[in-house]
């Protein structure tokens, strides 16, 4: 047998393999493992415990959005002049948890009928967002605050604010997992702060992450 015969034969059952096996494509993608999503919902501390609890969440960071300035420091967004609200970005599978099941932890965790404060937190900066990034991520969010204004739950109109995500700037190293590294005075924030009272009368204490 020649070379050239054995090159032909080779490449016929190399093309039959592709055939029975579904050999995979370069237009064939594979399902994403990881997204991003981004909320505000007062302090970003509070924010970060309550997403990294959720199954399927990957890491979630501490940050600002929505603002004018670049690379706004804290200082900056505490002064309540860049326009940034405290922010979170949430890395997630999406294999094992939907963008749903992030805003029912968003709702769960914020005063929707608080104007621009959350909690004993007052100032623009602390307003509750959700920052979509996408046309389905934007119906998804319109048709859960639909759902609960049609629920009658709320003691007064939803004042979230639903707007297309901008640059995300993470937060200094020292606000990345404060309630891990400051246990106590985290605690002790949270609790004088009314965080989970306020969350529990308005959402039953089942609810609260």
């Amino acid at each position: 047998m020649t070379i050239l015969q054995r090159l032909t034969i080779m490449a016929v059952g190399l093309m039959t393999c592709t055939l029975l096996t579904g050999w995979p494509s370069s237009s064939v993608q594979s399902a994403p493992t990881s997204a991003k999503a981004y909320f505000a919902g007062g302090c970003f501390w509070c924010m970060e415990e309550a997403f990294e609890k959720v199954d399927g969440v990957i890491a979630v960071v501490s940050g600002y959005m929505g603002g004018t300035v670049s690379n706004p420091t804290y200082e900056q967004v505490s002064d309540g002049h860049t326009g940034h609200a405290e922010s979170i970005e949430v890395t997630y599978d999406p294999n094992k948890v939907t963008y749903q099941k992030l805003l029912d932890a968003f709702w769960r965790n914020i005063d929707p009928v608080m104007p621009n404060a959350q909690f004993c937190d007052h100032g623009t900066q602390y307003r509750a967002v959700v920052f979509y990034s996408t046309e389905e991520e934007k119906r998804l969010s319109e048709e859960s605050k639909r759902a609960i204004e049609q629920s009658k739950r709320l003691p007064a109109p939803i004042v979230t604010q639903l707007v297309q995500a901008t640059t995300f700037y993470a937060a200094e190293d020292y606000h990345q997992d404060y309630y891990k590294k400051n246990p106590l005075r985290y605690k002790y924030y949270k609790y004088s702060c009314g965080r989970a009272q306020r969350l529990e009368a308005l959402w039953g204490k089942q609810y609260v992450y």
